[in-house]
């Protein structure tokens, strides 16, 4: 996967980080996903699907399907046998699991073909596994806050650890998403997760400020995975 990002739009991030961060004693952690999982089992249950519905369609309306294969052989007259049949059905079936599964190797498509609650599943999964990778109780008061994009799916995730967690209900979170994703659908993928940045340190210095013994625990870079 090539950068989504320049590196000077990677600075526009990291010192929107670095400015919230200069009023709260919260740590923001910010990763920016190509896609947040590969899909390929639901690749493969939609080639299932369609080879399954070919194979049925024959089953139920054997005489059409056997008189346009007459056709194609010149218009004789063919007695199937039941093993020709099944070699017929097992064929079909065949091909178009393969066409199906062939089809969706068109990134667009199988995005397109994903059902809308199996990506939420899949970006909230992963936007988990990063906090936890990144974020999660590697602070000292437990403060961090991970904000996740992932491209493919057009979706976000703002994760907090559990000292953030006691304290902010996830709703407060629906402001930061909302100014983030309304810059990303223009196309400003920098200045909508430094919106959301901002958004996500104006409640972290409400409930968190910053003392003087603050310490910038995790580093302020985005991160492209």
């Amino acid at each position: 996967m090539g950068r989504y990002l320049t590196s000077e739009q990677h600075r526009i991030v990291s010192d929107a980080v670095a400015q919230a961060e200069l009023h709260t004693s919260g740590e923001i952690v910010t990763v920016l996903a190509d896609r947040s999982d590969g899909y390929s089992d639901v690749a493969l249950w939609w080639s299932i699907a369609a080879a399954f519905t070919a194979m049925t369609a024959i089953a139920l309306f054997p005489q059409f399907y056997m008189s346009k294969l007459e056709l194609l052989g010149g218009g004789w007259n063919h007695q199937w046998t039941t093993g020709e049949l099944f070699g017929l059905l097992t064929a079909v079936g065949l091909l178009k699991f393969f066409a199906v599964l062939l089809v969706q190797q068109w990134q667009w498509l199988k995005f397109a073909l994903i059902p809308a609650p199996v990506k939420h599943a899949r970006v909230h999964d992963a936007a988990i596994k990063h906090f936890k990778v990144g974020a999660e109780r590697r602070t000292h008061g437990r403060t961090g806050v991970l904000i996740y994009l992932s491209m493919r799916e057009h979706r976000a995730e703002i994760v907090a650890d559990e000292a953030i967690a006691g304290q902010v209900q996830p709703e407060v979170w629906g402001q930061a998403m909302a100014d983030m994703l309304e810059q990303i659908r223009r196309g400003c993928m920098a200045e909508g997760l430094a919106a959301g940045v901002r958004d996500v340190g104006e409640v972290l210095s409400q409930h968190f400020p910053r003392d003087e013994h603050d310490e910038n625990e995790l580093p302020d870079r985005l991160i492209e995975v």
